[in-house]
This record gives C-alpha cells, structure tokens and sequence, in this order.
C-alpha cells in the first residue's frame, strides 16, 4: 500500500466511538473520515427514521474521495432482518463509487471467520433492541445463547460507557458454553478491553467497531492491525 488513503464511515450524529476508534488501529497512511444521520436516542423507531438519511450521508462522503464506506450502527444496520444489511452496503457503494459494509454484516462475517456456531452477546441496548439482534443472529444460522443489554437509550449515555464497562458486563458469560462473546454497538468504546477480555474468558471477543474496521479495511484492500483473535 502506498500514498494516502481514505475511508469513509456513515455513524449516529450522536455516535462519539467510532471516531476514537477507528484512527487507532489503521495504517498511519489512512484517514478515516464520517457523516452524520441525525439519532439521539437508540430506539426502534429513531433507528428507522436515521437510516433514510444514509444515501445523502454517503454521498457527501463521496466528495472527500473515500475509497470504501461502512455503515457503522450495529442495530441500524440489522433492525429489519437479513436482506436489509446487503441493502445497506448496495446503497452505500453506489452513492460513494466503491466498496460498502454495514455492521451487522461485517459481525456476521467476523463470526464466520472464527467459525462460530454458539455465541453470547453484550449490549447497551434496550429489551426490544435485544430481541431484534438475537433474532437477526438466529436467522444468520448462529445459536445465541445468552443476550443481555444495559437498557440504556440515550446514545450520548452509552458513548459515555468505558471498556470496563463491557469487560464487566462480559464476566457474566459462562464462556465454556460457547465460542465467540459479541460486544455489540458502534457507540460502546471497547476495542482497549478485547484482549484482556479474550485473556479472562478464555475465548474470542469480537465488538461491533472492531468488525466494522476490519471489513471496511479489507473492502478498500489493505490490512489493519487490532486486538485479540479476529484480527489475529
């Protein structure tokens, strides 16, 4: 890889993660640059309305000459089920002229990497939110056997979370009974805590951001370095 490279990122205008995380694990020659869809609260509803927002989000994007864009909004990009997310990444890619990701793809696509079959998942997010990623999981063919969240709606209180926030809510999973812990939201600053986490469960974590990145990065054709076994 040479020269300079830019990547693009559609996120929640209330998103304050993605941005503090993403920069840290790219090569120094890449930039990583986002647009913003109104969404202040993490609710079925609000996270409908965004999503009408993203064609206009990414063409702006297009302007700044991003080689790849991703989607970066876990339950946004899996609220109505398979077929939704792919929808997402066409969009994404004909508005900008390049290759597209969204979230709850790039997991399922994290998973399927470390050949997972029986996963548990930690969330910030409400009951109703919940529901919606174990059935999106379950359809994607993956066995969820815990999903417990935070109940927190407010997006700017979950982008105030810290990675021990997640690696507390991680030591709940009984990890001899499965073979990934998904750390979900693209707003839940967690990429510091993954291999501490992997070190006291004893298997892969993988988090939405850290996905994200990682198929973003292979979308736009470079690696990047990150924590724990995905990345590994």
């Amino acid at each position: 890889m040479s020269g300079w490279h830019r990547l693009g990122a559609v996120i929640p205008s209330s998103n304050t993660a993605v941005e503090r995380e993403f920069p840290k694990y790219v090569p120094e020659e890449v930039s990583v640059h986002t647009s913003r869809m109104p969404l202040e609260s993490v609710t079925a509803d609000a996270l409908d309305s965004m999503s009408d927002r993203v064609v206009e989000c990414a063409e702006l994007l297009s302007h700044a000459d991003v080689e790849a864009v991703a989607y970066a909004c876990t339950t946004g990009s899996l609220l109505h089920g398979p077929g939704f997310d792919r929808e997402l990444e066409e969009e994404l890619s004909a508005a900008v002229g390049g290759p597209a990701v969204a979230t709850a793809l790039s997991v399922d696509r994290a998973l399927e990497t470390l050949d997972a079959k029986r996963i548990a998942v930690r969330t910030p997010y409400n009951e109703e939110l919940n529901a919606r990623e174990r059935e999106y999981l379950e359809a994607a063919g993956y066995e969820v056997v815990s999903i417990s969240g935070l109940g927190i709606e407010d997006n700017t209180e979950i982008g105030a979370l810290t990675p021990k926030n997640a690696a507390e809510q991680v030591e709940t999973v009984d990890s001899s009974d499965v073979d990934v812990v998904f750390v979900s939201c693209t707003n839940y600053p967690t990429l510091s805590a993954v291999e501490s986490m992997e070190d006291a469960l004893g298997v892969p974590v993988i988090t939405s951001n850290g996905a994200t990145l990682l198929d973003l990065c292979r979308a736009a054709g470079f690696e990047c370095e990150g924590p724990g076994a995905l990345f590994r």
